[in-house]
C-alpha cells in the first residue's frame, strides 16, 4: 500500500486550516468576523487583535495578517501566492445587543470553546437578532435621554418638560433622515436646527428669557459622536494613524455640522444662553434659583434619579435589552459618582479626566469579565457625562468665551484620561484576553 507524497516544502504555508476548512473560506470568515466587531463600534486596533487571537487559536501554523479600515478589513498571508481576502461591511450600526452577542462569539472562538466553522452561521444570527418596534424605542429613548439630562443639569423644570418633547420630535426626525443615505449626511444640522428652532420659538413665545444651556444641547446630546471620538483617539497612539485621523476628522465635522445648526437656528429665533446654567456636572451642585413652580430647580437628590432615566433613555435608544440596560444603570450611576466625588476637590475638568481613566479601565474588565459586555457598551453610555462636545456646540452658536474656553481643556482632559485608563488596562494585561490565556493553558495542561 502507498502513502501519499508529502507536501513540498515550497509551497504556500496551510493549503487547509482548521480541521479541513479551505484557507479562502477561512480568510472571508474572519473578515466578515472583523466587519462584524466594526459594525459593533469596536476600533481597528482591538478589531486587530481580536483577529490576531482567533486566527492564532484557529489555525496556530499559519500567520496572517489584518488591515483595518472604518468599513472593511483585509486579510493576507505573508508569502503566499494568493490574493488578499477583502470584505467590506455594509455600514450599518448593530444594536448593544447584537454588540453583546458579536462580543461573546468572539470569545468564544478566542478560547476555543466554538469551531472557526461555526461563526458564519451564528454571525448571521447575530445579525438577524430581532427587536421589538425599534422605531417607537429609539423615539422614546431619546426623549427619556433629553429629559434626564435637563434634569440632571438642573434646568427649571419647564426646561425638563421641553427637553422631553423637543427630544421626541427629534429622535422621530433623525430616525427618518438615516433612512436615506443622502439626507443621512446633513441629519446632525438639520436635527439641530430644527431642536434650536423649537426651543427658540417656545421661549420667544411665552417670554421665558434666557434659556438653560442643556435645555438647547440634551435634545441633540445623542447625536455627539463621543463614541467615534474616542476609538479615534486610541487609533491615533496605537499606530493605526489612517484610520483614527479619519474617524477624527468625521467627527469633528459631525460637531461642526451640529453647531452650525445650533447657530443658525440660535441667529433666527433670537435665542440667548443663560450664562448661570450649569455646564458641567460638578457645577450643577451650586445652582440656586428663586423661581417657584415650573420655574424652580430640581431637588439635589433627583440627579440620581435622573441618572437611572438616563441609563434606561440610553439603553431604549442603542436597543440594549433588559440584562445590559443593568449594565447601563451600573455605569452611568458609577460614573456620576466619580464625577460628584471628585468636582468639589479637584475641579470638574480634572474629575472629568479622573472619571474617564477610571470607567476606560472597569469597561475593560468587565468586558473579560462577563463576555457578553464589550467595553463599547459599557464606556460608549457614560461618555454622555464626560463628552464636553455639546459645551463647545453651544458655545459656539451663543458666543460664550468662558464656555468656549473650558470645552478644549475638558476635551484635552478626557483624551489624557482615556489614554491613561487604555494604558493600565494594557499594563495590567486586561485587553484582548490575555487573562483568559493564561487561564486557558493550565487547564489544557490538565486535560492533557
Amino acid at each position: 500500500m502507498s502513502r501519499p507524497a508529502p507536501p513540498d516544502a515550497g509551497a504556500p504555508v496551510a493549503a487547509t486550516l482548521d480541521a479541513g476548512m479551505p484557507a479562502a473560506e477561512t480568510d472571508v470568515i474572519l473578515g466578515d468576523l472583523g466587519v462584524l466587531l466594526l459594525e459593533c463600534g469596536t476600533s481597528v486596533t482591538d478589531v486587530r487583535g481580536s483577529l490576531e487571537q482567533v486566527s492564532r487559536r484557529a489555525a496556530p501554523e499559519t500567520t496572517l495578517e489584518f488591515a483595518i479600515l472604518p468599513e472593511m478589513v483585509m486579510v493576507s498571508r505573508p508569502g503566499a501566492a494568493s490574493a488578499t481576502t477583502t470584505v467590506i461591511g455594509k455600514g450599518e450600526a448593530l444594536t448593544f445587543r447584537q454588540s453583546a452577542r458579536a462580543s461573546r462569539l468572539v470569545r468564544d472562538l478566542e478560547m476555543g470553546t466554538v469551531p472557526l466553522e461555526a461563526a458564519p452561521a451564528r454571525m448571521a444570527a447575530i445579525r438577524a437578532t430581532p427587536r421589538r418596534m425599534p422605531g417607537a424605542q429609539s423615539v422614546i429613548g431619546c426623549g427619556l435621554l433629553s429629559a434626564s439630562l435637563a434634569v440632571l443639569f438642573r434646568c427649571p423644570w419647564w426646561a425638563a418638560l421641553l427637553a422631553l418633547v423637543v427630544g421626541l420630535l427629534v429622535g422621530g426626525l433623525t430616525i427618518l433622515m438615516m433612512r436615506v443615505r443622502a439626507a443621512a449626511a446633513v441629519a446632525p444640522f438639520v436635527s439641530a436646527f430644527v431642536s434650536t428652532i423649537l426651543v427658540g420659538v417656545t421661549a420667544n413665545a411665552l417670554d421665558l428669557g434666557p434659556v438653560p444651556l442643556f435645555a438647547v444641547c440634551a435634545p441633540v446630546a445623542i447625536l455627539v459622536p463621543g463614541a467615534l471620538i474616542t476609538n479615534a483617539l486610541l487609533e491615533l497612539t496605537s499606530t493605526d494613524i489612517v484610520t483614527g485621523a479619519s474617524r477624527l476628522m468625521y467627527g469633528l465635522i459631525m460637531l461642526a455640522f451640529m453647531a452650525a445648526g445650533l447657530y443658525a437656528g440660535a441667529y433666527l429665533t433670537g435665542l440667548r444662553i443663560d450664562s448661570a446654567s450649569a455646564a458641567l456636572v460638578g457645577e450643577a451642585v451650586h445652582l440656586t434659583s428663586p423661581g417657584t413652580g415650573w420655574a424652580a430647580l430640581p431637588p439635589l437628590w433627583t440627579a440620581w434619579l435622573a441618572v437611572l432615566v438616563l441609563a434606561v433613555g440610553i439603553g431604549l435608544a442603542f436597543g440594549s435589552g433588559l440584562r445590559l440596560t443593568l449594565v447601563c444603570v451600573v455605569v452611568m450611576v458609577g460614573t456620576y459618582a466619580v464625577l460628584a466625588s471628585f468636582s468639589p476637590h479637584v475641579g470638574s475638568i480634572v474629575a472629568t479626566g479622573i472619571a474617564a481613566a477610571v470607567l476606560f479601565v472597569a469597561a475593560r474588565v468587565l468586558e473579560r469579565v462577563m463576555l457578553a459586555v464589550p467595553a463599547t457598551v459599557s464606556f460608549q453610555p457614560a461618555f454622555l457625562l464626560l463628552v464636553p462636545g455639546t459645551i463647545g456646540l453651544v458655545a459656539l452658536a451663543s458666543f460664550d468665551a468662558q464656555a468656549l474656553a473650558s470645552a478644549p481643556m475638558m476635551f484635552l482632559s478626557l483624551c489624557i484620561g482615556t489614554k491613561v485608563g487604555a494604558l493600565v488596562a494594557d499594563l495590567a494585561r486586561i485587553t484582548r484576553s490575555t487573562i483568559f490565556l493564561r487561564w486557558a493553558r493550565p487547564a489544557r495542561m490538565g486535560e492533557l
